[in-house]
């Protein structure tokens, strides 16, 4: 199914440091869960390795949430945390 990223979702993919492309994988190859509203949420650690707000982080796990909308995936939102 075609993914679609909602505005919001990309804002927060900005704000919270994801890409498009570690969304994309999230979906494709992430762990699936049941979610709020009907919705599903996808959870996928990458090697990070860096910096975010100062801090040094090894992991970097990217959760987008998202809603199936005829044949397509909508993405919501988009949770980053970071190990």
């Amino acid at each position: 199914m075609p993914i679609k990223i909602s505005l919001h979702a990309k804002e927060q993919m900005l704000e919270r440091g994801a890409s498009e492309e570690e969304v994309k994988i999230a979906i494709e190859k992430g762990e699936k869960q049941e979610a709020k509203k009907g919705r599903i949420i996808y959870k996928k650690n990458f090697q990070f390795n860096g910096h975010w707000r100062d801090r040094e982080y090894k992991i970097k796990q990217v959760s987008p949430v998202v809603a199936i909308a005829g044949d397509e995936i909508i993405v919501v939102t988009v949770y980053v945390f970071y190990f």
